[in-house]
């Protein structure tokens, strides 16, 4: 029998990817970074982040989005 796997928070997964809180909060709306909500705070699996990382997820987050340039005139 395993142990089950515990749900981290948001600075878990950041620090477990390398990455800051504001790149996680931006993953899990525009990248589909697994996430599942437990009344206003985000919890995670690390397995799950895992595969999503093994699966690309990343990839394509880390990739820069257009490079959208602000002419205000």
């Amino acid at each position: 029998m395993t142990a089950e796997e515990r749900w981290v928070g948001v600075e878990d997964v950041a620090k477990h990817l390398g990455v800051n809180k504001d790149s996680v909060y931006r993953w899990i709306e525009k990248m589909g970074l697994p996430a599942h909500r437990v009344g206003r705070l985000f919890r995670f699996k690390i397995s799950e982040v895992d595969e999503w990382v093994r699966a690309g997820g990343v990839s394509e987050a880390s990739a820069p989005s257009s490079t959208e340039k602000k002419t205000d005139e």
